[in-house]
């Protein structure tokens, strides 16, 4: 990076880091248009891919993300002796904790900023990050730090004026997305309607086959095909308000394996029309952070999704793991794996364009069970097992000891 001069500062090269492609895309736009040059990875192990071939000057990431996550990758960056000085910005959710802020400062993150933050925020601890490392690797270019000073003085008068534009950018989005969601409740209305017509006279036409072997079959197609459709209508839903009221989603203490028996009760009949079981842990886990209803449904989620990559008269398997502020699962399949070029986009909505399974395509199950957990500072990974089929990995917070027995004396 050069040193800032004149009215202008001299262009940078960063990586952008985030799973989310519009949050990339965003970005990018912002800061070409202020002259800069961006690359783009979907989580730290293609950053890590992106970093042995390309020289940046700053890498800007968030911290929940599939495969490798914010963490790691400062790990990763501060043990490689050529990337150790790369200034790293974390750019990640606002509903992180003061902890997690910590964890990653203390893994050698140069500045943490909470989403969503105006433009002009996140260019300046780019800035002040390469500025500070510029200064370290150059002893005899302090002087440099009083024309950065200028230069800051200079985008905060900026950001200033930009903040009463966001303001009122915020405001149409917000109309918008209020739009949007009640869009969505009136098209999910309206489709049910016609639906429950539609399934009647199915019903009605498949009571009237003459045939029992035949009606017996069309009569699975049918419900199998019912369930699905209603079940996309539930999950858009849900995504939805996600996306557009996160703050309205509160958090209280949950038993995980009440929570873990009752998505394997809503997904057993799932997994019963393909013949796979499930076999849980007999271990009573801990309570953890989150909404039990919406748990549930990820979990759910998870678990279907386990099943369609299992093989006829498989098992999938559930493990845990109890880390000092956090509960692991582990959800095993044996079966049928995920292509390379598929596995980095696993979580993303509609981004998974080929047929994975032979059951079809994953619908929204996979990308609703990352928002959800993302709810509550919880995080879920694939992987390929080295046999077959495919690991599931879910970290989800401890509930506070004082929460828990709170929660307790409450209840009795």
């Amino acid at each position: 990076m050069q040193a800032i001069s004149g009215e202008d500062s001299r262009s940078m090269k960063l990586i952008i880091v985030d799973d989310i492609a519009i949050n990339r895309e965003l970005l990018r736009e912002a800061f070409e248009a202020e002259g800069h040059t961006t690359l783009e990875a979907a989580d730290g192990i293609e950053a890590l891919q992106i970093l042995n071939r390309e020289k940046v000057d700053a890498v800007l990431s968030d911290i929940l993300m599939p495969r490798m996550d914010g963490y790691r990758l400062c790990h990763e960056i501060r043990s490689t002796d050529r990337l150790r000085d790369l200034p790293i910005v974390i750019y990640t959710s606002t509903y992180t904790s003061p902890s997690d802020e910590k964890l990653a400062l203390r893994l050698g993150a140069d500045k943490y900023l909470r989403k969503p933050a105006p433009f002009e925020t996140i260019l300046i601890a780019l800035e002040e990050a390469i500025a500070v490392q510029h200064t370290a690797l150059r002893p005899e270019a302090w002087h440099e730090v009083e024309v950065l000073k200028e230069y800051s003085d200079r985008l905060v008068t900026k950001l200033e004026k930009r903040n009463i534009e966001l303001a009122e950018a915020n405001e149409r989005l917000t109309i918008l997305d209020r739009a949007k969601s009640e869009f969505l409740d009136v098209i999910s209305h309206e489709f049910r309607t016609p639906l429950c017509g539609l399934f009647t006279v199915g019903e009605l036409i498949l009571d009237g086959i003459s045939s029992p072997e035949e009606n017996i079959e069309l009569q699975r197609v049918f419900e199998r095909s019912r369930r699905r459709i209603l079940s996309i209508l539930d999950d858009a839903l849900l995504l939805t308000r996600i996306d557009v009221k996160r703050d309205q989603f509160g958090s209280v203490p949950v038993s995980l394996s009440a929570a873990l028996i009752r998505a394997i009760e809503n997904a057993t009949e799932f997994a019963d029309s393909r013949h796979v079981a499930f076999a849980m842990p007999s271990a009573n886990l801990d309570l953890v952070v989150g909404d039990e209803d919406l748990l549930v449904r990820a979990f759910q989620a998870l678990l279907q999704t386990a099943v369609m990559f299992s093989e006829e008269g498989a098992t999938v398997r559930l493990a845990h793991e109890i880390l000092a502020d956090s509960l692991r699962v582990i959800i095993e399949s044996h079966g049928r794996t995920i292509s390379t070029t598929a596995l980095p986009k696993f979580f993303e909505i509609f981004s998974v364009e080929e047929t994975l399974t032979p059951g079809g395509d994953l619908g929204l199950g996979p990308a609703l069970a990352y928002r959800i957990l993302s709810l509550f500072g919880a995080s879920v990974s694939v992987a390929n097992r080295d046999s077959s089929g495919i690991r599931l990995t879910l970290s989800l917070k401890k509930a506070a000891r004082k929460a828990a027995s709170s929660s307790a004396g409450s209840a009795g």
